[in-house]
């Protein structure tokens, strides 16, 4: 099987809605609209996303949804509100979405790579 063929994916994210569009990049990614389908496999496949900025939520996520990161020192969780994070770089929102969408394996970091975010 060869595996060093890409495939690019240009899916257009204005109007839709963030969850939805993150779950359809994630299987692109992982190679599950091919008939070729391996989980333990890098698929081919390259996902360009445009018009990063004209995403949607649904609800109150835009004030309630928080991202946290922790730094590693005792006490220094930070939190950032879905607003924030938009604000500063939309494509950041997408970017975590699909990253905890795919497996949580070694292949994870590889197929984000194959990820291509434009505002």
């Amino acid at each position: 099987m060869d595996t060093n063929k890409k495939t690019q994916h240009v899916i257009d994210a204005s109007g839709q809605t963030l969850g939805r569009l993150a779950s359809q990049v994630a299987g692109i990614l992982q190679g599950k609209n091919t008939p070729a389908y391996n989980p333990r496999l890098i698929s081919g496949n390259v996902v360009v996303v445009k018009n990063a900025s004209k995403i949607k939520i649904s609800g109150n996520k835009e004030v309630d949804k928080i991202y946290y990161k922790h730094t590693g020192y005792m006490g220094h969780l930070k939190e950032k509100s879905y607003k924030d994070m938009f604000g500063k770089d939309p494509r950041r929102v997408i970017e975590y979405a699909v990253f905890n969408m795919l497996p949580k394996n070694f292949i994870r970091q590889k197929r984000m790579n194959n990820l291509k975010i434009e505002k």
